[in-house]
């Protein structure tokens, strides 16, 4: 690969901003000053290093997001800010995107990246992958609701949907609310919202906790996020 193209893939400037810093000498490959834009580099093997931080080559990027409430899940929009809208510049690339949605108020765990075959199969019907979840809810849920989830819900527009495991957490009987947690295998449209609405309650609060085996890391407060570790990247991509 091209030097200039290299320092361009890896965001250091644009092509052109980067053949003006290679002829400064800022760049070095395995300890020697290049000056040509031209030169060649094996970005597996070679160490390139601007102004004597050594860049390490990559091309897929993810990211751990904990969404707040009142960001959609997009990547560009008119009107509202997006979840790309919280990545400083310089994690921000133009071909990262969220892998699946969570409503505007909703919050939780979310995916960012620029792995196309991954978010595929996380959001594959076929794959069942797995969706934790945390609720409350205007009303109190029983051991009936329970029973009804277990066996499969039929929602609104007579919309059938898979087994799904709810449990109770807490009921503030005073204020008829309930804690609810739920475990999905698909990803309907609202579908949290639809299916505790088809038992005749309401969800005032919704918080993704977990996706597959990837769960929400509790140190990220609302609309941080962090590079996902090696494991957890693996643990993704097990569902594969």
């Amino acid at each position: 690969m091209r030097l200039d193209k290299f320092l361009a893939t890896m965001k250091y400037g644009s092509r052109k901003e980067v053949k003006q810093f290679i002829k400064k000498g800022c760049v070095t490959v395995n300890g020697e000053i290049i000056r040509s834009d031209r030169y060649q580099v094996n970005e597996m093997e070679d160490q390139v290093q601007f102004e004597g931080r050594v860049i390490h080559y990559q091309t897929e990027y993810y990211y751990i997001l904990h969404k707040p409430a009142g960001v959609i899940s997009a990547t560009v929009d008119n009107y509202d800010e997006t979840v790309m809208d919280l990545l400083a510049d310089e994690d921000f690339r133009e071909d990262l995107f969220p892998v699946g949605r969570l409503d505007k108020d909703t919050e939780g765990l979310l995916v960012l990246t620029n792995d196309g075959q991954l978010a595929h199969q996380l959001l594959s019907p076929k794959k069942h992958v797995e969706k934790e979840y945390i609720a409350t809810v205007s009303g109190i849920m029983t051991q009936r609701d329970i029973e009804q989830f277990a066996t499969g819900l039929t929602i609104d527009k007579n919309e059938q949907c898979l087994p799904a495991k709810l449990t109770i957490l807490a009921v503030d009987e005073e204020h008829e609310t309930t804690q609810i947690a739920l475990i999905l295998h698909e990803g309907k449209y609202h579908q949290v919202k639809r299916m505790v609405a088809a038992v005749g309650k309401k969800v005032t609060y919704l918080k993704r906790i977990r996706m597959g085996q990837l769960r929400l890391d509790n140190s990220l407060a609302l609309g941080e996020y962090r590079m996902l570790t090696a494991d957890e990247i693996r643990l993704l991509q097990q569902i594969t």
